[in-house]
């Protein structure tokens, strides 16, 4: 006979089937389609093995790899926001959050309260683990745009000056890594795949 906790986990996991379904701003590296959520999420939780030598402070690449899994699965009822809407932007934390205790509140209380803990420690960025969790989440969609030429950046005329701005925290989970995306923003201005803003040179 079926337990009610087992039921419980798979009705979970039937439900964060859909975060396939979640398309992204970024597109795949040979610019064929849009990438969608759940992809996302298990490019850069590898990512967390791959580039644990760069992160600043210990970590836990275990524990950050479970973060990226589950840090984007409130986009089931959210989507993917575009983070250089600026009005887009504007309440996602209370959506997201939202959505985050009625996802996780699926399964049994207490891998409802471990999920939902990881989830809030991976958006205040106040850890090891959570700050080079968020400095991989920015850094592989610069990669996806750097090899494709800009698409995303070009399609909303996005400037440097914004994408220094909005990805200038990878430094503080992932300093090497961040020099390294600061190298790459240069060469994106230099090659046209990204406009320079007039105010805010390089």
């Amino acid at each position: 006979m079926t337990t009610e906790r087992l039921q419980q986990q798979i009705g979970f996991i039937l439900e964060i089937d859909k975060l396939k379904r979640v398309l992204r701003q970024t597109v795949l590296t040979d610019a064929s389609r849009p990438e969608n959520s759940a992809e996302h999420s298990w490019h850069i939780a590898l990512m967390a093995f791959l580039l644990q030598d760069y992160a600043a402070g210990d970590i836990d690449p275990m524990r950050v790899a479970k973060m990226l899994l589950i840090h984007d699965i409130v986009e089931i009822d959210c989507g993917d926001t575009y983070c250089y809407d600026e009005q887009g932007m504007i309440g996602k934390y209370e959506r997201e959050q939202a959505a985050a205790k009625r996802i996780f509140g699926l399964l049994p209380a207490d891998q409802s309260a471990e999920l939902l803990e990881l989830w809030e420690e991976f958006e205040a960025r106040e850890t090891n683990d959570s700050r080079y969790a968020n400095a991989l989440d920015r850094f592989q969609p610069l990669l996806h745009n750097f090899a494709t030429e800009g698409l995303t950046w070009r399609d909303h005329g996005v400037t440097a000056d914004k994408v220094l701005a909005r990805n200038q925290h990878i430094a503080d989970g992932a300093p090497d890594v961040w020099e390294y995306a600061r190298e790459m923003i240069r060469e994106a201005v230099a090659r046209g795949y990204l406009l320079e803003s007039k105010k805010s040179p390089l």
